[in-house]
Formats: structure tokens, C-alpha cells, sequence
């Protein structure tokens, strides 16, 4: 099993991913929402909603959303919020237990995506969205985002000769809009617009000085070395050179179809 595909990996992490990725996939989610008409009327559902950041910010707009996850961790930080027309449920995205044509606009913020079976995800997700109803669903370009993908990169740099952990299974199948397209409809959407949007993450440097918050999410991180992990730091650092953030380029697809 992948360390994503681990419902108690993300219950220990709930708390540090709220801190560290929600603020960034808020503007991602923040994206995807400017893209889909919503108003007080509409039902709107969040699969994989992590801490909520698209679910949240949809409620903002006055609609009534369901926001899951399977990890009950994750749910009760969105529950926390304690917002009247949020409610926050713990469900399995690939086999959502919902009826049929339920909700006006159905996300997955970089959720689906990690789903062992994320084709089944994305048929969930259609079924569940009503005729002329919205699908948005945002994944990765490359090699992930943030801190993941700068992780990355300085393994590459650090350590070529060791294979880094293998990305989930739909970050490569759906990295090129075109297959993104046909995987969308193969699930029961149509007529998707598939948009790039990137975002600077700017790490602090300082941050560094504490780099099992920072890059504790990744197997890349914690399959590491004490020595390796100084070296990684060290390369970060000069990366940095004499700035006092270091701007990690992030770039997301997202799509949004009809049903």
C-alpha cells in the first residue's frame, strides 16, 4: 500500500498539513471555485477534502456542502470550523455512499488523485453530480508541488543514483491535459476546459531549521539518513542563497466538466 493510500498516515498528519499545505491548496482551491457559478441554492460536494480548504471556501459563497474524507482526522478538523451550512463526513471517495445526481458541483482538490482506484473515484464523482452539473477535479503537473517537489529535485541532485518515492498513479496519467480530457469523459463528464495555474510556495528559510515540519509529510523525507537529511538541508540552503525565501514554482491542472 502507498503511504497516500493510508487513512492513519493521514490522521497523524492532519494537524501539520493544516498548518503547512492547506494555506497553498486554499489558492489552488480558490482557482477552481472562481471557475464553477455557485450561489445559495447550489449543493456542492468535496471529496478527499483533506482540512477543507475547497470546501471552506465554497461555503463562503453561502452554498450547502458535504465535504468527505476517509480519514476521520482530516474530517474533524473541518468539523471544527463549526460553519451552518458545512457538514463534514468520513466516506471513501471510490465508493461514495450518496445517492445519484445529488449535488450541483462536485471537487476533488488534489484528492482523487491519490485513490488507488482513481478512475472509480472519477465515475463517483459523476455519478453523484446532476445532469448539467460541474466536475472540478485539480491534480499536479511533474513531479508534485511545494515542498514535495523541491524534496525531489534535490534528491535527484543529491542522490541520482537512488530512486525516489514513485508518485501516484494518476499525477502521471493525467499530467497532459489531453489524456486528463479523455479520463474525465471515460468517467461520464463531457466537454472539459483544462486550465495550468501555478503558484509560487515560498518557503522560508529560517523554516529550515525545523525540516521534519516542512518535509515530514514525504516518505522522501523520513526514508532518509540523519547525514542524508543535513545534506538536503544544506543543498536547500544554498538554493536560497542570500534570500530569505525560497520560491518553489507549483503548477496544477485544473478541470472542469459538465454532466
Amino acid at each position: 500500500m502507498h503511504v497516500f493510500e493510508n487513512p492513519d498516515h493521514w490522521d497523524t498528519a492532519a494537524a501539520q498539513y493544516e498548518t503547512t499545505a492547506h494555506p497553498f491548496t486554499a489558492r489552488y482551491a480558490e482557482a477552481a471555485l472562481a471557475r464553477v457559478p455557485l450561489t445559495s441554492d447550489s449543493r456542492v460536494l468535496d471529496v478527499a477534502a483533506g482540512t477543507g480548504a475547497l470546501a471552506l471556501a465554497a461555503a463562503r459563497t453561502g452554498s450547502q456542502v458535504l465535504a468527505t474524507d476517509f480519514s476521520p482526522g482530516m474530517v474533524a478538523r473541518i468539523a471544527a470550523a463549526e460553519l451552518p451550512n458545512v457538514e463534514a463526513r468520513v466516506m471513501d471517495g471510490q465508493a461514495l455512499a450518496l445517492p445519484d445526481a445529488g449535488f450541483d458541483a462536485v471537487f476533488s482538490i488534489f484528492g482523487v488523485i491519490l485513490f488507488p482506484d482513481w478512475r472509480k473515484g472519477l465515475a463517483e464523482m459523476a455519478r453523484v453530480t446532476r445532469p448539467g452539473g460541474y466536475g472540478v477535479v485539480a491534480t499536479w503537473k511533474d513531479h508534485g508541488a511545494a515542498t514535495f517537489l523541491l524534496l525531489g529535485r534535490i534528491r535527484r541532485t543529491l542522490f541520482p543514483e537512488r530512486e525516489g518515492v514513485t508518485m501516484p498513479e494518476a499525477v502521471t496519467a493525467l499530467s497532459e491535459p489531453e489524456d486528463f480530457a479523455r479520463e474525465l469523459a471515460a468517467a461520464g463528464y463531457h466537454t472539459p476546459v483544462i486550465e495550468a495555474v501555478t503558484h509560487d510556495y515560498e518557503l522560508a528559510v529560517p523554516s529550515l531549521s525545523d525540516p521534519d515540519t516542512l518535509f515530514g509529510l514525504s516518505p522522501d523525507w523520513t526514508s532518509l539518513t540523519d547525514v542524508d537529511k543535513a545534506a538536503v538541508v544544506a543543498e536547500a540552503r544554498r538554493m536560497a542563497g542570500d534570500r530569505p525565501v525560497l520560491a518553489i514554482p507549483s503548477t496544477a491542472l485544473i478541470a472542469v466538466a459538465r454532466r
